[in-house]
């Protein structure tokens, strides 16, 4: 921005999740202008009130030249000041940041240390230094693996994936299975699931959200507590300092009897521990220097939700029978707080079983869950950094 005469102007890389209505609320507050860029015509964020345009770009997925092209092109037309990626579309939006105009940031690592934290192989690679707990983990196809999976339960996934695609549970010692991308097999880890979220300026931890699913849309949480855990939290703490991290950072725990935290995979993006976050302080975190950003706010609320999944799945546990699941789910729904609902911005909320039919529909016609169906056109698919190299041709005016 150059003086006072104009508005700073953010603009988000997706807007059908929730998360996205975080930010936009909190840039609102310190008066920023908000764009969105998101591949669906119509999604969650489109209809509040706050958002100054909604532009439909490609997906990422099946043309990754012409998205970050489309988002070069907005950058320029619209003046944007910050970018900032919101979901598994950050892999991909990440190729922009070295072709951003001077004055222009992006709130996030360059590609290669997004891509290094997301491969859940990598990561555990890039733990063990910093003197972290993590599971032991090895590539499926590696002579290691059959040594691993005869010594305990274990677990193999994706090395790229998200929302739980791909995850499969093994006894000890049952045969490995054999999959058409790159995997990994890891023990299993006994022990509570908790996942964080954590605002990280020059490895400074400004703040780290630890919480816990409540109700379950397959394995992506749609009602959440937050819960205490100081052991987590300083384990956050040694790794941001150790990568000297810039930008958000998540990560999925596994906390043993002992109570001890084993880091299973990292998600260096927003995840659902953002609706435990004051909106504004997070929105002042993002435009503050590393060095000089203040700590940021939790909400006073420890419990969240997303409505209307929620109701879904306490739906879906009564007329499967399982009363006690859904005696749980519906005491978490009474008590929770919508994370989209406002009373100054209640389209977003009022118009979601609209806004989200796209999800909803593909996953009906393809018989997988939300979680997978929110994110299938936006998901980095597990080639390596190379695969972004049509982002080196893409130009953005100055």
């Amino acid at each position: 921005m150059t003086g006072l005469s104009r508005r700073r102007t953010v603009l988000l890389t997706l807007g059908r999740l929730p998360k996205s209505i975080e930010l936009i609320r909190g840039f609102s507050a310190l008066g920023f202008r908000v764009l969105v860029a998101e591949p669906h015509p119509w999604h969650l964020s489109r209809v509040s009130r706050q958002v100054s345009r909604s532009v439909e770009v490609v997906s990422p997925v099946t043309d990754t030249a012409g998205y970050l092209r489309q988002l070069g092109e907005l950058v320029t037309q619209e003046r944007v000041d910050l970018v900032v990626p919101i979901s598994e579309e950050t892999m991909h939006a990440a190729g922009l940041k070295p072709l951003l105009p001077s004055g222009v940031t992006m709130f996030c690592p360059d590609q290669r240390t997004l891509l290094e934290l997301h491969d859940k192989l990598r990561f555990i690679e890039l733990a063990r230094p910093t003197g972290v707990d993590v599971p032991e983990t090895v590539a499926l196809g590696d002579p290691q693996a059959r040594r691993l999976a005869d010594a305990g339960d274990f677990v193999v996934k994706p090395r790229f994936s998200c929302s739980g695609r791909g995850v499969e549970f093994f006894p000890r010692g049952a045969p490995l299975p054999v999959r058409d991308e790159p995997c990994v097999v890891q023990a299993k880890v006994e022990g509570a699931v908790l996942s964080t979220f954590s605002v990280v300026r020059g490895g400074q931890v400004l703040v780290t959200v630890v919480y816990r699913g409540l109700v379950m849309a397959g394995t992506v949480s749609v009602c959440f507590e937050q819960v205490d855990c100081p052991a987590i939290s300083q384990w956050v703490e040694r790794f941001a300092a150790a990568r000297q991290h810039d930008g958000f950072l998540s990560f999925d725990f596994v906390v043993d009897a002992g109570g001890r935290p084993f880091g299973i995979e990292c998600n260096p993006r927003i995840t659902s521990g953002v609706h435990f976050v004051e909106p504004g302080d997070l929105a002042t975190a993002m435009i503050s220097a590393p060095g000089q950003a203040s700590p940021v706010r939790l909400r006073p609320q420890r419990l969240a939700q997303q409505f209307y999944p929620t109701l879904t799945e306490t739906e879906r546990a009564f007329l499967a029978g399982d009363f006690a699941q859904a005696r749980r789910s519906f005491a978490a729904m009474w008590r929770a707080r919508d994370v989209v609902w406002s009373w100054r911005d209640p389209l977003p909320f009022l118009t979601m079983p609209l806004t989200a039919w796209r999800i909803l529909s593909h996953a009906i016609r393809k018989r997988t869950s939300l979680g997978e169906a929110s994110t299938f056109d936006i998901e980095w698919y597990g080639s390596p950094p190379e695969a972004a190299g049509p982002a080196a041709r893409v130009e953005v005016s100055p």
